[in-house]
């Protein structure tokens, strides 16, 4: 359930479709602020430094279930220049602060700080230096729908493709941390996520059509998602 408090600051959030970024969405309805938009940088490149890449192609559908508008804009996904991209999106949006679901990246929270301080935004970061796995915890807790769609770390095989995060599959993730030092939350790239629903949601996301891409030399690849259904 959300709880709606009183602080009225209009919001955009960062928006991916993975699960820190729709944590984040949550967070800040639960905080009270006017969540205007949610913002996404589409990369040209897979090697993005900035932006998630897997399944981006959902963030329209996922907006939609959420009922918050989507302002998207194309990246370059080449390095620092998709800075900038950020900050062009950013420049023309009616709001007073800028929120981001990043944990533990330095990279990008120094660079979407530096982006906010130029355009005079406040920054939100709500989960940075939470503990993992409490935060993990209590994304299952709170009832969202985390899929993995991206494997790219020891430990890791095919079978994690596609499969919910559940107690489970955290308590085999503590395991591979402590054999691999895999982060818990991905935020060293090890894997990627997406949701597709939770307390936030209008709708579902239900998937109709999906692909596995495996790369078995290298061990890693991603679940495309060609089709979905709101239900």
């Amino acid at each position: 359930m959300i709880l709606w408090g009183f602080n009225m600051d209009k919001a955009a959030v960062l928006f991916s479709g993975g699960k820190d970024s729709t944590r984040t969405i949550h967070w800040c309805l639960e905080s009270g602020y006017d969540v205007k938009c949610l913002v996404t940088l589409v990369p040209e490149r897979d090697d993005s430094w900035m932006y998630h890449v897997p399944n981006i192609n959902l963030v329209d559908k996922l907006a939609e279930a959420i009922g918050i508008p989507l302002v998207k804009k194309p990246s370059s996904g080449i390095k620092e220049k998709e800075v900038d991209d950020m900050k062009e999106a950013l420049s023309g949006l009616d709001v007073d602060c800028v929120a981001c679901g990043g944990i533990a990246s330095n990279y990008q929270k120094t660079r979407i700080e530096r982006v906010c301080n130029e355009l005079g935004l406040e920054l939100l970061a709500p989960f940075w230096g939470v503990d993992p796995e409490k935060f993990m915890r209590e994304t299952i807790r709170l009832g969202f729908d985390v899929r993995f769609v991206g494997v790219y770390a020891d430990g890791f095989d095919k079978s994690w493709l596609g499969r919910k995060l559940d107690e489970q599959s955290l308590k085999e993730l503590i395991k591979l941390n402590s054999k691999y030092g895999v982060s818990l939350v991905g935020e060293g790239g090890e894997f990627e996520s997406i949701c597709l629903d939770g307390p936030i949601f209008k709708k579902r996301l239900e998937t109709i059509d999906s692909e596995i891409i495996w790369d078995d030399k290298a061990n890693s690849g991603w679940m495309k998602i060609r089709k979905v259904k709101l239900i």
